[in-house]
């Protein structure tokens, strides 16, 4: 595989960080090129406050913020508009990645990330990117008996809704370490009349045990197999897991096909974002 596909594929990569994860990081210019698109993970209980000054810290220091906007732990309209005024007259933000999340059991009258886009609140702050997820794996959350009947409908649902609207999307997938899996799932994805474009999780560097307690939490399934036939190997349990494989193997099928709908990286800095960027510099 040569350096130059590689390279190419890793161009405009983004990454994740929690407020907790960005409040350590003095300035992120030491670790990520100027302009990289970062997601702010709203983990369930974490004050808007506290979301909102990671937004404006990020973007001040000349980067893209992207909120999550989770439906579950959104209470009604009011609060989600509230949300929306205040990333964007305070941290001038006019992304959002829109999703289910994680909450058991729905604060108010959202579930879905289709409703979130039905208020048309993110319309009227004129948000210019909506992302939205995208699960390689399926997503037992979402289809209880294990197919991808109501992934599909929601993915070709959102697809319908930028074909007529002005929003820029893209599909923000969860992590995998298959890169066969992920081929033919975004190929799929095509062959299905979604044109919306890729945005590929992939787990950063990290320890194994770090890994699989993720994977676990995060229902990623049959990939975890390659992770835990790794930490079998007491050797390769004693080292970081990198993400060289599966970027090399999607970077090649990228190289060959370039028409494949992956257009970009998303990294999940499981082990730190200076590990992501350490590792982008030296493959």
């Amino acid at each position: 595989m040569s350096n130059e596909a590689v390279k190419n594929f890793l161009d405009g990569f983004s990454v994740e960080v929690t407020p907790k994860a960005a409040s350590k990081i003095e300035n992120f210019e030491d670790y990520v090129p100027s302009g990289t698109l970062i997601y702010i993970a709203h983990i369930e209980g974490t004050p808007i406050d506290e979301m909102v000054a990671t937004a404006k810290k990020i973007n001040d220091q000349g980067f893209c913020p992207m909120p999550h906007f989770p439906a579950r732990i959104i209470k009604d309209k009011k609060v989600l508009n509230d949300w929306i005024s205040r990333y964007k007259n305070e941290a001038n933000v006019s992304n959002a990645l829109l999703i289910a999340g994680g909450a058991n059991k729905p604060y108010g009258e959202y579930d879905s990330s289709i409703q979130l886009i039905e208020s048309e609140l993110f319309d009227k702050a004129n948000f210019s990117n909506l992302h939205i997820a995208g699960h390689p794996e399926g997503s037992l959350d979402i289809d209880p008996d294990g197919s991808t009947k109501n992934v599909d409908h929601a993915l070709s649902w959102k697809n319908e809704y930028s074909k007529r609207t002005d929003a820029k999307m893209a599909i923000t997938t969860q992590f995998s370490f298959d890169a066969d899996a992920v081929i033919s799932w975004a190929n799929s994805v095509k062959a299905s009349g979604v044109d919306i474009p890729i945005h590929i999780g992939i787990a950063g560097p990290a320890k194994l045990q770090t890994l699989l307690r993720y994977s676990l939490e995060c229902g990623v399934g049959a990939s975890i197999k390659i992770i835990q036939k790794r930490a079998k190997d007491l050797t390769n349990l004693l080292l970081p897991y990198k993400p060289t494989t599966i970027i090399s193997q999607l970077a090649e099928y990228k190289d060959k096909n370039p028409d494949f709908n992956i257009e970009k990286v998303h990294f999940f800095p499981l082990g730190g974002v200076k590990q992501v960027s350490d590792f982008v510099k030296e493959i």
